[in-house]
């Protein structure tokens, strides 16, 4: 039986339990050999921007505004609707850095050993609305000891692998990481930050302990046209975050409309996608 929790502040996760054990990464109470936390979040919700603007500046309708990585969503507090649903709404403070008015609405639902994680936007302003939209959930896993890796459902013949820069995504990509369809984890795979994935074929990926002989997870991520992989160096958790665009490119002109699949909603338009986790 999965048991979760979450939190009004970034709508965020911060367990989940199978059978009584932890799978998501503890944020601030999991420390390194010095004392310090690797990385104080569990899942993060990524709006109105993935990843990283260039000089963290972009221009949209002709006036410049300035957002830090991964957007504000994760930092502001969400209205408890309860049930594991809540709802972010557009105010001052993110008028200011965001033009926009809408509703960001997030929600969990557990049946048996499944978790779906739900995201729907609603525009609610006069104009079209542009937006950026992913997870990033952390989920607990040894990778550096090198028993782990990811396995795709589906033969994977065209993915093509990104790495990033300064927090930007590089235009030319990398020599492809797959082996047998399989991503092998190692404690160096990291060290140049996120592994960024396009043109997946993909619905879905298995994460496997191969010393166990066990799937640890099953990742869904249908309706996401990017997949990444990250986590800090000899830390003992790794992200499967599912992107609907992403980190602008270094050689970014700095116009929002045109980052690769931003997402558009004319007024009232709602889009909603989900991504959904088995764990065993």
């Amino acid at each position: 039986m999965l048991e979760i929790k979450s939190t009004k502040h970034g709508a965020e996760l911060t367990s989940i339990k199978l059978n009584g054990i932890e799978k998501l990464h503890q944020g601030n109470e999991i420390l390194d050999e010095n004392g310090k936390p690797y990385w104080g979040r569990h899942a993060p919700i990524l709006f109105p921007i993935v990843g990283k603007l260039k000089d963290n500046k972009t221009q949209i309708n002709g006036n410049i505004y300035e957002m830090t990585q991964h957007g504000f969503a994760r930092d502001m507090d969400f209205k408890d609707l309860g049930n594991n649903k809540y709802l972010l709404e557009s105010n001052s403070e993110t008028l200011k850095k965001y033009p926009f008015e809408f509703e960001l609405y997030v929600e969990y639902m557990v049946k048996e050993n499944e978790l779906t994680t739900q995201y729907t936007v609603i525009n609610k302003d006069d104009r079209e609305m542009l937006f950026g939209l992913g997870g990033h959930p952390a989920f607990i896993c040894d990778y550096s000891s090198g028993n782990y890796e990811l396995e795709f459902g589906d033969n994977e013949t065209n993915i093509e692998f990104y790495k990033l820069q300064d927090g930007l995504i590089k235009t030319e990509t990398i020599t492809s990481i797959l082996e047998d369809n399989k991503i092998k984890l190692n404690k160096d795979i990291f060290n140049e930050d996120a592994i960024i994935m396009k043109k997946i074929s993909s619905n879905k990926v298995m994460l496997k302990n191969k010393k166990a002989n066990k799937t640890e997870l099953e990742f869904n991520f249908k309706g996401f046209p990017y997949l990444a992989i990250w986590s800090k160096k000899g830390a003992p958790f790794v992200c499967i975050e599912p992107w609907q665009n992403h980190t602008d490119s270094v050689k970014s002109n700095g116009v929002f409309s045109e980052k690769e699949n931003i997402l558009k909603l004319k007024k009232d338009e709602k889009f909603t996608c989900k991504y959904k986790v088995i764990f065993y």
